[in-house]
């Protein structure tokens, strides 16, 4: 069954399907190219036709990847149009399941982390994805009134990094399984600074009424 199914799909789709699975499974720099035609049911010829390089089927695969996150992203706003702390909330919720569930972490950092060159076109998709990630949590605490909304986020956006990482390194029993009692209480004292920094002014007005009468 799954073979009359394959045999549907175009050559294309095989191919970055077959990558995905094999540049998760074993790094981008421990697969070749004829691997990856081979476990598309397909051949050489046929990868470069569609990619012309190796490099192009790194993009191409990444390429997926941001899609998959874009949509991600659009779901969690479209869940919650008025309600923006319940976009955050929902945001530390998938986090969570990114962080603890995916025991192979971020396919964007890691394929940084394996191709150091400069100039490698991967690394420019990957730089603009991860910045427009950050813009995006950015912009959802401000949406919920957070003052220190830059702050908040690059907190949330560490601490997601962080969990992925450790989540390789020490397993689901390590730091990561606590993202989401760190996250909250983070979230919890940029709000309480937001409720010191409303009461400031009438503390302050308090205090001069209190001078002038002296």
């Amino acid at each position: 069954m799954e073979t009359a199914i394959a045999a549907t799909r175009k050559p294309r789709e095989r191919i970055i399907e077959a990558a995905c699975d094999l540049f998760r499974k074993h790094g981008i720099r421990g697969v070749g190219v004829d691997a990856i035609a081979e476990a598309a049911d397909t051949n050489k010829m046929t990868l470069y036709r569609h990619f012309g390089s190796k490099d192009d089927l790194v993009v191409a695969w990444l390429r997926e990847v941001e899609q998959a996150g874009e949509t991600a992203w659009n779901d969690l706003l479209a869940a919650h149009p008025n309600d923006p702390m319940a976009r955050i909330q929902d945001w530390v919720g998938k986090a969570a399941e990114c962080a603890v569930g995916d025991g192979r972490g971020c396919d964007m950092a890691n394929t940084a982390i394996e191709l150091t060159e400069e100039g490698h076109p991967a690394r420019r998709l990957i730089q603009e994805f991860k910045i427009r990630h950050r813009e995006r949590l950015v912009q959802l605490c401000r949406d919920a009134g957070i003052v220190e909304a830059d702050l908040l986020a690059d907190a949330l956006y560490l601490l997601v990094e962080g969990a992925r990482v450790t989540r390789q390194s020490v397993g689901v029993q390590g730091p990561c399984a606590h993202f989401t009692t760190v996250a909250q209480a983070v979230i919890r004292a940029f709000a309480q600074n937001n409720k010191m920094g409303a009461a400031a002014p009438s503390l302050k007005k308090a205090q001069e009424k209190q001078t002038v009468r002296a």
